[in-house]
């Protein structure tokens, strides 16, 4: 803290910051005024630069004269402060944070955390009394909201603060976030609502979304306050001592191992984040076979990790006992590390606001600098590094908005205020359209609703389970019956995953959980790794997996959802940017110099992409005759341009492709000959997007996807559930249930706003058809350079090597990558990409040593797959 006192501040806080020989930031002066008048608003300011004091502090002057404690034996006052976390270890370190200027400004006040990691008896205390402030998230708030009793609980809440607004703002947990402050705003009119962020780069929209359409409390306007910008920021790159010149997306990294503990060595402490958490633990258990004597300051954490064990290394970091951790997302946001002075990012970060929030977690305090070192996984992953850099100086932040009227949410949100006290139609509907995500709600959707939570809609009316809320005779809709109120209690929340199974000694401690679909791989016997440990699976007992120690063996790799993050757009036009220098003869940065060999051979051989060109090349091999195109567009628009190019190119007769695609760029592959030099320029025309529309549905197996987009909408709709009361369900019965509903919707209820939901967020999420539009718009003004290939060139061999991934072969896919590199190298001449010029064969040697085959194997093992690519590669293997 920094900056010149005011005398019209409350003189207690005075005096606790002079104890501490702080000195407040003018932003936060401003936040502490803004809330002494009562008023809301949204806080943007880097990491580590004192948001958390800034608002806490706030809300302290702001209420202790006001709430004080009850009763001659003085009771802690009822709940007032409800501050909101994305994250479970988030909210645990916002609960140390507050406690102290909490015991000292307003002592009689008590604190509580209500997450999935609260054990039965805090739960069993809270729910006879609340404290005074309880840090919680978006699900456990609307587990509050479902009690009976949630107006009594609930209205005397004085201040919400949603933390890390940025991450829940783009998303269905952001909705239900705007829902549940929504609700808290009926019990309260005068709430004070409050946002944190620091990653952020659309400010207005995310204040509006914030607080909906009551931006003012009592006739008090929200206020935006610009924090501290100027934060230091170092961003380097490790760079290798002999970078590919023909690069494939796949490896865990750890040929940067030698690297990366020399950079562990040299920090104080710090973190190693991977995008992956079966990536987290390959790395763990390397550094520790690398570096012994480690053991017991070198730690592991993830989220299916078990609560205490995660504990043990917040706090062990906190106290600069560990001097590394190897962490995925679970330590992404705002957790105050003072000790670590270096982050590590394994892999490309895919985002700006991604790297700038990881960076954060180094030097998290004001007036220090964060520094990030980013690991590149393989050569292509240098130019993103260099990109982010020059998007992250420029001030390029990816802007998030939030989803439009996801009736799933607003399903489930109806049976929760049904239970919490019961609901009239008119008045909920005139407090949801409060929210931007439902402010454009219609009639007809909403009838929609009620209909569905009354009876299920018509195909469903006959089955009780599917009577959820009714009216009474006041016109006050709730849930009649228990068992359902205790269903749908259970299966509160809009994260939807794979069935997990927890991880358990025999006879002994729990140690996390995985996905069930990772365990029905494994036989007795197998060993696989988890939580840095080698362990053995013994027999599987109502969902828990019993193990032991092993004593060696080959381990698998636990498999978990959600771990192949795209590239974003804002990323993506940066790194075109990096390489029109290059197509000018600018190699500025280290990680530029070091790729570019690489980036002299595409050229050479074809021509680098730039904002201005799009470059696309042909190539005929034994295979057939391929078409590769670099939009950089990312993956989820590439997979619609390249079925829309497919479909496009197929008509008027028939025909089949073969697609690969990866964020740069995709390939077609044709059994049969195109004269793509002619053809493509007319394949890439924008038309009308309702047109759009229509074709990239008809190029697609929409059915197909959508009916996967409907699996994960009916969880949180409430049609199917995760788990009842003592049981879970496994993944392939979710499956099961979820095609049934499908179907019968199809066929009797083709009306049904889920079916639509379902099509709106496979077009809107998966397929990002407004970006793909905005995609071929660009293209409209881009001129484009077509090369016939003799080799696959830099640029196009990542892509057929996501094509091969899917071909069943008796050849290693390894072994397979690493001759068809040895050929192209050959090809090309001269040396190997990198810093040392190692020559290639040498390079060769190094890759064909057996930790590269194990790293090869071990990421095309745990890769994430598209359903399409799935079910491809099971027609194979029926038609083999």
């Amino acid at each position: 803290m920094a900056a010149r006192k005011k005398p019209n501040t409350d003189p207690a806080l005075e005096a606790w910051i002079d104890e501490r020989g702080w000195k407040a930031f003018p932003f936060q002066r401003q936040v502490w005024a803004e809330m002494a008048r009562g008023a809301s608003g949204m806080l943007h300011s880097s990491t580590g630069s004192g948001k958390t004091l800034a608002v806490w502090l706030g809300a302290l002057g702001a209420l202790r004269q006001e709430i004080a404690p009850e009763g001659a034996k003085g009771k802690p006052p009822p709940l007032a402060v409800l501050w909101i976390t994305p994250m479970r270890a988030l909210a645990a370190d916002t609960l140390r944070s507050i406690e102290a200027p909490m015991q000292a400004l307003c002592p009689g006040w008590s604190a509580g955390l209500r997450s999935g990691d609260t054990s039965s008896s805090q739960r069993a205390a809270q729910d006879r009394r609340l404290p005074t402030v309880l840090v919680t998230t978006p699900e456990s708030l609307t587990l509050l909201l479902s009690r009976a009793d949630a107006r009594e609980l609930l209205k005397n809440v004085r201040v919400a603060v949603v933390d890390e607004w940025h991450e829940l703002m783009g998303n269905k947990r952001g909705v239900q976030t705007q829902l549940a402050l929504a609700r808290l705003r009926t019990f309260q009119p005068a709430l004070m609502t409050w946002g944190l962020s620091a990653t952020l780069g659309n400010l207005d929209e995310a204040l509006r979304t914030l607080l909906g359409s009551a931006p003012e409390t009592d006739g008090r306007p929200a206020v935006l306050v610009q924090g501290e910008t100027d934060k230091t920021l170092v961003i380097d790159t490790l760079l290798p001592a002999a970078a590919e010149r023909f690069a494939w997306a796949g490896h865990m990294g750890l040929r940067m191992l030698p690297q990366v503990v020399q950079a562990i060595e040299e920090s104080a402490s710090c973190l190693v984040f991977t995008n992956m958490r079966s990536q987290a633990e390959r790395w763990y258990s390397a550094l520790l076979e690398a570096r012994p004597d480690w053991a017991g300051v070198l730690a592991l954490h993830h989220g299916s990790l078990d609560r205490g064990v995660r504990e043990w290394v917040e706090v062990g970091l906190k106290e600069g006992r560990v001097k590394a951790a190897v962490c995925t997302s679970s330590l992404d946001l705002g957790v105050d590390f003072l000790p670590v002075d270096r982050v590590l990012q394994i892999g490309s970060a895919k985002g700006v606001a991604r790297l700038v929030q990881r960076a954060g977690r180094a030097g998290h305090a004001p007036g220090r600098p964060s520094r990030i070192t980013l690991v590149p996984t393989h050569s292509l992953e240098l130019l993103e590094a260099s990109a982010a850099r020059a998007a992250v100086h420029a001030g390029q932040i990816e802007a998030r908005t939030s989803p439009r009227a996801p009736l799933d949410v607003m399903v489930q949100h109806l049976v929760t205020v049904a239970l919490g006290g019961g609901f009239k139609p008119e008045e909920l509907l005139a407090e949801v359209r409060g929210t931007v995500a439902y402010a454009e709600l219609d009639e007809e959707q909403w009838q929609w609703c009620l209909d569905f939570v009354r009876q299920g809609g018509p195909s469903l009316a006959a089955y009780p389970d599917y009577h959820r809320v009714v009216p009474d005779e006041e016109g006050v809709w709730r849930v009649p019956d228990a068992r359902l109120a205790r269903r749908h209690r259970v299966n509160i929340g809009t994260i939807v995953s794979d069935a997990s199974i927890s991880v358990q000694y025999l006879g002994g401690a729990k140690l996390g959980t995985v996905e069930e679909s990772f365990i029905a791989r494994l036989k007795p016997g197998d060993a696989f790794m988890f939580g840095g440990r080698l362990l053995e699976l013994v027999r599987v007992e109502q969902m828990t997996a019993l193990v032991r120690r092993a004593a060696s063996g080959r381990a698998a790799l636990p498999r978990w959802n959600g771990g192949r993050m795209p590239l974003s757009n804002t990323l993506a036009d940066a790194v075109l940017r990096e390489l029109q220098a290059a197509d000018e003869g600018r190699f500025n940065s280290p990680e530029m110099q070091c790729v570019q060999p690489l980036l002299e051979i595409q050229q050479r051989w074809s021509g680098l992409p730039t904002p201005q060109t799009l470059v696309a090349e042909t190539f005929k091999s034994r295979e057939g005759w391929h078409l590769f195109v670099y939009p950089f567009a990312g993956r989820q628009v590439h997979l619609g341009l390249a079925s829309l190019i497919a479909w496009r190119a197929a008509q008027p007769q028939t025909g089949t492709f073969s697609i690969a695609l990866n964020d740069y760029g995709f390939e077609l592959l044709s059994a049969t000959p195109i004269d793509w030099a002619e053809r493509l320029p007319s394949l890439l025309v924008l038309p009308p997007l309702d047109e759009l529309l229509v074709e990239v549905l008809g190029s697609l197996n929409a059915t197909e996807l959508a009916r996967r987009r409907f699996r994960e909408i009916a969880r949180i709709a409430g049609l199917i559930f995760q788990s009842h009361p003592g049981e879970r369900r496994s993944n392939r019965q979710l499956q099961a249930s979820a095609a049934l509903f499908y179907e019968v919707f199809q066929r009797y209820d083709p009306r049904n706003g889920l079916l639509a939901q379902a099509e709106q967020e496979l077009l809107t999420q998966e397929l990002d058809v407004r970006q793909l539009a905005a995609a071929l718009g660009r293209i409209q003004g881009q001129r484009l350079s077509l090369h016939a290939l003799q080799k696959p060139s830099p640029l196009a061999f990542p892509l057929m090597v996501e094509r091969f991934r899917e071909k069943l072969s008796n050849e290693p896919l390894a072994q397979r990558i690493a001759r068809m590199v040895a050929e192209l190298e050959r090809s090309a001449g001269g040396e190997a990409v990198g810093t040392a010029h190692a020559p290639a064969q040498q390079v060769f040697a190094e890759r064909e040593s057996p930790e590269w085959a194990i790293d090869a194997a071990l990421a095309l093992e745990t890769r994430s797959e598209t359903p399409t690519r799935r079910k491809r590669e099971r027609t194979r293997r029926t038609t083999k």
